[in-house]
């Protein structure tokens, strides 16, 4: 396997840099940029006459990952050329939010095959209710296929995003990546690092990813009792402010909840993912060295049990808004920790989320985070 990586900050003067990457005869284009030059048609036209028979997958974000750190406002292009490993790409229209789980459905099936060893999976950061767009993907492929990727970012502004595949750049629509055959070396590993604080707070009404009630009252008002002046600033300041999903009898599910929008109207909140509807919920907060911790954890995971592998290594990070808005100006620590525990061997790549897609910590089965740190780790095997 080989890797070769650019970084794209201005789409008139860069995009020369793509023949560079001609060398490695990549079959395999990952493109994390920001919704300002995905809007632009020069790119997906440069990369379609650059790359005419390799596959072209990305999505929009809230800030791109490469091996230096983060960067923004800019595209990260990762080429990769596979000597043995296999994958096909498929996508699905996602039509409403309640079709979210018709459109997992679909793109599995458009992936399926005997053959199949893990999905990774890109979906629109807005309008989607991503655990129920992996229950769809669980139906068809089972409970453990490895399934991991992320919902796009539009730089925390919960208005618009766009996933990226050959045919066209789109934001009504979800992409997938099919790894095939014994030759790829796929793990993860996902961890958050966020405390808990306040009371736990029954959930008397919800439906799938719109929760109406806390305790019985409006969850927009019982929510913005705790935030204070961060309260002027919803959704974007949801982020620092996350839900903990619990079970009936107050235990975590392991499972974090980020707010994508509000309704002063009825009161309610729209979270990333589904809401268990006889659970509870309490807030969290983090500060960076949690968070930076939380990334070692997922990296430590994610080799737990990885054999050697045959060239380079694709570490593909999806972390969440949140957590680089509450790390500021330190949010290049969490990549540095996770580069430093996956080594110089592994290409680091990725965005910055409205949800991130894993099993969880130590888990087989997939589901919707938010706030947390996911590593997907691609190879190939040796011979």
């Amino acid at each position: 396997m080989k890797i070769a990586q650019i970084i794209l900050r201005d789409l008139a003067l860069d995009m020369d840099q793509l023949d560079t990457l001609r060398d490695i005869s990549p079959q395999l284009i990952l493109v994390f940029g920001s919704p300002e030059h995905f809007s632009n048609p020069s790119l997906t036209a440069s990369l379609s006459t650059a790359f005419p028979h390799a596959q072209r997958v990305g999505c929009t974000t809230a800030g791109e990952i490469a091996p230096n750190g983060v960067v923004n406002h800019s595209t990260v292009i990762t080429a990769i050329h596979f000597e043995r490993a296999k994958f096909v790409v498929a996508q699905a229209p996602l039509e409403s939010m309640e079709k979210s789980f018709d459109a997992g459905a679909t793109l599995a099936r458009n992936l399926s095959s005997e053959h199949l060893r893990a999905v990774l999976v890109l979906g629109q950061g807005v309008n989607i209710n991503g655990s129920a767009m992996i229950l769809g993907m669980a139906d068809i492929l089972g409970q453990d296929m490895p399934i991991t990727g992320g919902l796009a970012g539009d730089d925390g502004a919960f208005v618009q995003t766009y996933t990226l595949f050959n045919e066209a750049v789109s934001t009504a629509h979800i992409v997938g990546i099919g790894f095939l055959g014994e030759e790829v070396l796929f793990s993860h590993g996902s961890f958050g690092g966020w405390k808990p604080f306040g009371p736990t707070r029954k959930v008397t009404r919800c439906v799938g990813n719109i929760l109406y009630e806390l305790d019985g009252k409006p969850a927009l008002d019982v929510y913005k009792t705790y935030l204070g002046d961060y309260a002027k600033e919803l959704p974007a300041s949801g982020l620092l402010f996350p839900f903990e999903m619990l079970s009936d009898a107050r235990e975590s599910l392991g499972q974090i909840r980020t707010i994508l929008g509000v309704n002063d109207e009825d009161g309610s909140l729209v979270l990333a993912g589904e809401i268990n509807p006889d659970g509870y919920l309490r807030l969290m907060h983090a500060h960076t060295n949690d968070l930076v911790g939380g990334a070692e954890t997922a990296a430590h995971a994610t080799l737990d049990g990885i054999s050697a592998c045959h060239g380079q290594a694709l570490g593909l990070l999806v972390s969440c808004v949140g957590r680089k808005l509450v790390m500021g100006g330190r949010v290049d620590e969490e990549v540095e920790a996770v580069q430093e525990i996956l080594g110089s061997n592994t290409v680091l790549c990725g965005f910055y989320s409205n949800g991130e897609i894993c099993p969880g910590y130590q888990l087989r089965e997939c589901s919707l985070h938010n706030q947390t740190m996911t590593i997907t780790y691609l190879a190939e095997k040796l011979a």
